[in-house]
């Protein structure tokens, strides 16, 4: 199994005031009696903000084989994680319905899985759509909160004759490929190397 947080890593966004450095603080004392005014810090890096967008594809071809049932499950897991981690999530699911918003950009909660728990699936797969409502989402999350380490999880069969753009706003994107590896059609894979981004078979995602 590979875990959610072996990959993703937090960036330096500037130094912050950590614990007290004893060496320099003991040199601009020298002799005298320690004093606030003496006191030196070590610096440690500030992390960024971690936001995990989820995408998942609830179209009619995911209903098939259990599909739907094990990207629920995955997406379920994300959210999970997310949570431990003290991370933000978000989540849009498309198919029959068009492209829905499931979670706003915010703090993860395990209670977040009671909305993938309920989702249904048909319909087709307004993936394009889909891309440019994520990248909406992730800059108007970072407009608000500031920088902010985006990650995109596409959860898909790549079972759609539609040939999405790379996604913009995500630091990393990563497809979690739902096809069937005896029969698969290898779109994810095809996506994944245009767009620079990581695929991973679902079976071996986490």
């Amino acid at each position: 199994m590979q875990p959610l947080l072996a990959a993703p890593t937090h960036t330096d966004a500037g130094p912050a005031r950590s614990a007290i450095a004893w060496l320099p603080t003991l040199l601009a004392k020298g002799p005298r009696p320690l004093q606030g005014g003496h006191l030196r810090y070590s610096q440690r890096p500030v992390q960024a903000a971690r936001l995990h967008m989820i995408v998942l594809d609830t179209s009619g071809s995911m209903r098939q084989r259990g599909r739907l049932a094990l990207a629920k499950g995955h997406a379920s897991w994300l959210i999970e994680q997310a949570a431990r981690a003290g991370d933000s999530v978000a989540m849009l699911s498309f198919g029959g319905q068009g492209v829905e918003l499931r979670l706003p950009p915010g703090r993860a909660r395990a209670s977040g899985r009671e909305k993938v728990r309920v989702l249904g699936g048909g319909g087709g797969t307004p993936l394009v759509h889909a891309l440019a409502r994520a990248d909406e989402l992730l800059r108007r999350a970072e407009r608000r909160d500031g920088p902010v380490e985006s990650w995109l999880w596409l959860l898909t069969d790549g079972r759609t004759l539609e040939q999405p753009a790379a996604p913009e706003a995500p630091r990393h994107v990563v497809i979690v490929d739902f096809d069937e590896p005896a029969r698969a059609i290898g779109r994810c894979a095809a996506w994944a190397q245009r767009w620079g981004a990581e695929h991973r078979l679902a079976g071996r995602s986490h």
